[in-house]
């Protein structure tokens, strides 16, 4: 049987969450599937949570992959050997602990045979512990004008609501920053400068969990911090090769997005650290329409060093709407 969608998991202190995920990635209808769960040196039984829940699924049984790293490697390197090993056309990437509408893939691979798309992405929703938010991603059916929409903010370079075709990463050798897992993701926009095809799927099918705290997107040490900074020139370099000087603007787009969570936060470290990194950005924080007004204006607050007002955007917005709202 052709595998027409190979999905890669990668599995790390998830045991609380990766039931779920499982049984929503075994109950998709579309039957010609490959999963492969990259145990990166889990500490914890989510790995046997998972073999648990295929004994419900025994046609899944021949179609479902185990990797198992002796260390822990890291988000980038789990992504990684699941590329190695995958033999679908296309590729998805789930996170353990979040979970997928059951017609996910049969929708998005239906759409990219019927489009003949490299790549396809959809709608997500945020999905909190008792609430949960649509999220509405732009629509682009030229590649460069999702690349710069990426890189301003507008579109989620997230590998988790799109699938891309394997020979994106095969024939341009593009694989994940290993040992630097803090905006790995922004990988993603490499595959899309190589495509030619590209639909958006105007429904939301993929539901990211922001209750697992102990997720590596919920925390921001100083060693993410380099990940981060490795990341971002990783990428000005790669858009630099592939496009020359074409996309500065969006590229001091992107590095204002990489700082702006610095600002997030009431620690005054984080805010000098907001200053010394890419300051020659700061000049286009108000051009960037991708982010919304109240995005630029904490961060033209923040160029002015006006920290009084910094910090009570973070108390207004992060204890109110996030702390409130979202429970």
């Amino acid at each position: 049987m052709e595998t027409k969608v190979s999905v890669i998991i990668p599995i790390y202190k998830v045991a609380s969450f990766v039931e779920r995920c499982a049984e929503s990635l075994f109950s998709q209808t579309l039957n010609e599937l490959e999963f492969i769960f990259v145990d990166d040196a889990s500490p914890d039984n989510s790995i046997e949570i998972v073999k648990n829940i295929l004994h419900k699924y025994p046609e899944r049984a021949c179609q479902v992959k185990f990797i198992r790293h002796e260390q822990n490697k890291g988000l980038p390197s789990a992504r990684n050997s699941g590329l190695a090993v995958a033999e679908g056309e296309y590729i998805f990437h789930c996170d353990g602990d979040d979970y997928v509408e059951p017609d996910m893939l049969s929708t998005m691979h239906q759409c990219a045979v019927d489009n003949d798309a490299d790549i396809v992405w959809c709608d997500w929703f945020l999905s909190f512990a008792q609430t949960e938010r649509y999220m509405i991603q732009p629509s682009f059916t030229e590649p460069l004008s999702a690349v710069k929409s990426m890189l301003g903010g507008g579109m989620k370079y997230n590998v988790w609501n799109k699938i891309a075709k394997r020979s994106l990463y095969t024939e341009n050798n593009i694989v994940f920053p290993s040992g630097y897992g803090m905006g790995e993701d922004m990988t993603m926009i490499m595959l899309f400068a190589f495509s030619d095809k590209i639909m958006h799927i105007k429904k939301a099918l993929y539901h990211y969990v922001k209750t697992n705290s102990s997720a590596f997107s919920q925390t921001y040490s100083d060693r993410h911090l380099i990940e981060l900074r490795y990341n971002v020139d990783r990428l000005e370099s790669f858009i630099h090769n592939q496009y020359g000087d074409s996309l500065e603007k969006e590229l001091a787009f992107m590095k204002l997005e990489a700082k702006f969570p610095l600002l997030l936060s009431n620690d005054s470290s984080r805010f000098n650290l907001w200053s010394e990194w890419y300051p020659e950005s700061n000049a286009y924080i108000m051009n960037n329409t991708h982010t919304s007004l109240r995005r630029r204006i904490i961060q033209y607050f923040a160029s002015r060093k006006m920290w009084l007002l910094v910090k009570t955007y973070n108390s207004i917005f992060n204890v109110i709407v996030y702390g409130i709202l979202n429970k």
